[in-house]
C-alpha cells in the first residue's frame, strides 16, 4: 500500500554559485524516491526518477533563478509509477536561487604592491548555466549590477582590518609603501537580507622589501647570536686545548735530545 511508505524528512537545499543539490533522509528500503520541482509559474519538472539516493542535483530545473520553487519528494514503489494513486510525498521549504544561492570564492588572478598602491585583479566564479554558445555564465552575468566585491586587507602581522568595495574586476588601494599587506576577497549582494556575503577567497600577502627581522622577529636573531657565541666559544676552547697538546708533544719530543 503506497500510503504506508515512509516520506522524506530533513529536506535541505544546498546551493553555491547556482549549483543546487537537494538532500533529505532516510535511505529508502523497499521503495524509491522521485523528486518534483514546482515553480510558481513554470511547469513541474521531475528529477532523479526512482532514485535510491537521498540527494538530487536539481540545478537545471531552476534555470529561472528569480522564481521561487518547492520540491516534492515522492515515496514510490519501483513499479508504483504506473499506479494512478497519488504517492505519499514530503514538501521542502521554499527556495529562490537568486536570493539564496551562496556566492563562491572569487579567484585572484594577479596582485602587486608598487609604491603606495596595492593592485588586485580577480575573476568572477562561474555557474553551471551556459550561454547559447556553450560558454558558462559567471555570477556577474546573472546578478549584473546587484553584485559587488569586498576586499578586506590589513598590514602583515597586525590585526587592524580595512575594507574596500568594487563593481569591477580590480582593486587599487592606497597603502603604506614600507609595509607588507595581506588580503582576501568575497562577493556581496547588498540587496539581500540574508547570505549577503559570499565565501572568502584564499588569503594572500605581498612581500616588498621584506627582511628576515620583519618575517621572523627578534627571537630568531637572539637564537642565532647565542648559537654563534657558542660556536666561537667552542672554537676558542678547542684551539686552546689543541695548542696545549702541541706544546706537550713538542716538549716530549725534545726530552730524548737533552739526555744524549
Amino acid at each position: 500500500n503506497p500510503e504506508l511508505l515512509p516520506t522524506a524528512v530533513n529536506i535541505t537545499w544546498s546551493s553555491i554559485n547556482f549549483k543546487t543539490i537537494l538532500q533529505w533522509q532516510p535511505k529508502p528500503s523497499g521503495y524509491r524516491y522521485t523528486v518534483e520541482i514546482h515553480g510558481q509559474t513554470s511547469d513541474t519538472k521531475k528529477k532523479c526518477i526512482l532514485t535510491e539516493e537521498t540527494e538530487c542535483d536539481v540545478t537545471d530545473a531552476l534555470r529561472n533563478v528569480k522564481e521561487t520553487y518547492t520540491a516534492h519528494i515522492l515515496s514510490v514503489t519501483p513499479s508504483g509509477m504506473d499506479n494512478f494513486e497519488e504517492p505519499p510525498f514530503a514538501v521542502s521549504e521554499k527556495f529562490t536561487p537568486y536570493s539564496q544561492t551562496v556566492l563562491g570564492k572569487p579567484e585572484i588572478w594577479n596582485y602587486a604592491q608598487k609604491g603606495s598602491k596595492l593592485n588586485v585583479v580577480f575573476q568572477d566564479p562561474l555557474t553551471p548555466y551556459t550561454f547559447p554558445n556553450g560558454s558558462f555564465q559567471s555570477i556577474r552575468d546573472i546578478f549584473q549590477h546587484d553584485l559587488e566585491y569586498k576586499l578586506s586587507y590589513w598590514k602583515d602581522q597586525s590585526s587592524g582590518k580595512k575594507d574596500a568595495t568594487t563593481k569591477s574586476h580590480t582593486f587599487e588601494i592606497s597603502v603604506d609603501s614600507a609595509k607588507n599587506y595581506c588580503f582576501y576577497i568575497q562577493g556581496i549582494v547588498p540587496s539581500r537580507r540574508e547570505t549577503r556575503d559570499g565565501q572568502e577567497s584564499m588569503v594572500l600577502c605581498t612581500s616588498v622589501g621584506r627582511n628576515i627581522l620583519d618575517e621572523y622577529g627578534a627571537e630568531v636573531f637572539i637564537i642565532i647570536a647565542v648559537i654563534a657565541i657558542a660556536i666561537i666559544t667552542l672554537a676558542i676552547v678547542l684551539s686552546v686545548v689543541l695548542c696545549k697538546r702541541k706544546k706537550v708533544k713538542a716538549a716530549r719530543e725534545r726530552k730524548p735530545l737533552n739526555s744524549v
